[in-house]
């Protein structure tokens, strides 16, 4: 797998191992139907995903509102002052997905949608090929996102969760509960895991 840019200019928390198997994933899955992520932040995830889309001749749709998750807030631990727009007094984080996807030449694969995952998933009746959850960390937008989206699955689709941490010292809960939900409904087979990222593949 070789990138466009480097990947280490580009804000985000997503780990290369992880990045990696997204776009091992992806690279499998976009020639079947359209790749779909919930949560772009500026945009590290979707150049993993869009090269596997653009090698795969797919596409991938990337949804996020681009305010910010709960911990991008000020006076949160993940708060970043450079993502800041003093006049709407928000965060902001389009410009800089925008800014990824020119400097990686993925225009043309990957479509920003700016909205609230749950409203743009309401709409939605195109089945996806791959969806890799990794937005909001509340237990009421875990929820959303994975209540909105799993059922445009296909069969043979891979549902990606990212951030899922079984000890609860490690992090937050509700990706390992939306996680665990997947593997109780009995739809999806697992594979191993690689760091926070757990893939699974529907039935």
């Amino acid at each position: 797998m070789k990138l466009p840019i480097d990947i280490d200019t580009v804000k985000g928390f997503l780990d290369p191992a992880e990045g990696r198997a997204l776009h091992d994933a992806a690279l499998v899955r976009a020639p079947f139907g359209p790749c779909l992520e919930v949560g772009a932040y500026c945009g590290k995830s979707a150049v993993y995903l869009g090269v596997a889309c653009q090698a795969a001749g797919g596409t991938l749709f990337s949804v996020d509102h681009h305010r910010g998750s709960e911990e991008n807030q000020p006076g949160w631990d993940y708060h970043d002052p450079d993502l800041w727009d003093a006049e709407a007094g928000a965060i902001d984080t389009l410009p800089h997905l925008r800014r990824t996807l020119r400097r990686a030449g993925l225009e043309g694969v990957v479509a920003p949608i700016v909205g609230p995952s749950a409203v743009i998933a309401r709409a939605w009746a195109t089945p996806l090929s791959l969806l890799f959850i990794d937005g909001g960390h509340t237990m009421e937008a875990a929820l959303a996102d994975y209540r909105g989206w799993t059922p445009h699955l296909m069969a043979g689709g891979i549902l990606a969760i990212h951030d899922v941490f079984p000890d609860p010292a490690d992090g937050g809960r509700p990706p390992f509960e939306i996680y665990r939900r997947a593997l109780a409904s009995d739809l999806y087979a697992e594979a191993p895991p690689v760091m926070s990222l757990r893939l699974l593949r529907r039935l």
